[in-house]
């Protein structure tokens, strides 16, 4: 059994989804005729899944979809993704050695995100991930999202390791108020998707290549 791990953020931590994620909802902003939101945009769209990406890029180019069209081209967008979800998807530089550094140390590994775990699952292994993670935890896990600490917290008792002997990797505020609200400390990436600067949010550790990470890790 591990006794410590290292949970991990997904989008915009350890693989950069922005265009695939950008095409999805670029599919079905065509839909609705209206014009498609630019990388920028979608950068700082991502973080709440993708109902609240869909949402903020209907926004963006018009008026603000009701409920029951919302759910309706939420669903559209979601078959959209399944089938195109890692074309033009590619794991960050580092995130490779920093996982097989991890996986040779006896450091479990989890991620806590919030895209719906079949998804998230079904992009590890397309990009050949998904042997690294003893567990996955999305917000339709247990129904609770982050900033929440459920989900880590649901993260740690699936790989069996306390909360007090792991870490958080995120690129976002809602990475580092989870990882508040679960008492952890957290590495924050600045190459990530937020709208507020990470360093704004007083992350413990902050870097900008997965390279500064494992040195973190050891003096934990």
């Amino acid at each position: 059994m591990a006794k410590r791990a290292v949970i991990f953020d997904l989008d915009g931590t350890l693989v950069d989804t922005a265009p695939d994620l950008m095409a999805s909802t670029n599919h079905v902003l065509a839909l609705l005729d209206r014009r498609p939101i630019t990388m920028d945009e979608v950068r700082s769209f991502v973080g709440h899944g993708a109902r609240a990406l869909l949402a903020r890029g209907t926004l963006a180019t018009g008026a603000m979809l009701d409920e029951r069209s919302l759910n309706y081209y939420h669903a559209e967008f979601l078959r959209y993704y399944e089938k195109n979800i890692a074309v033009d998807s590619e794991i960050f530089p580092g995130v490779l050695p920093l996982l097989k550094t991890c996986e040779a140390e006896g450091i479990a590994m989890g991620i806590c995100t919030n895209k719906i775990e079949g998804l998230s699952l079904r992009l590890l292994k397309e990009l050949d991930l998904a042997k690294y993670f003893g567990a996955v935890v999305g917000p339709d896990t247990i129904n609770v999202a982050k900033p929440d600490p459920a989900p880590y917290l649901e993260t740690l008792k699936r790989l069996k390791v306390a909360p007090e002997n792991s870490v958080m990797i995120g690129d976002s505020e809602t990475d580092i108020l989870t990882a508040r609200a679960a008492k952890v400390p957290v590495i924050a990436v600045t190459f990530g998707y937020t709208q507020k600067p990470v360093a704004e949010c007083n992350p413990d550790y902050l870097v900008s290549h997965f390279d500064e990470i494992w040195n973190i890790l050891r003096r934990q």
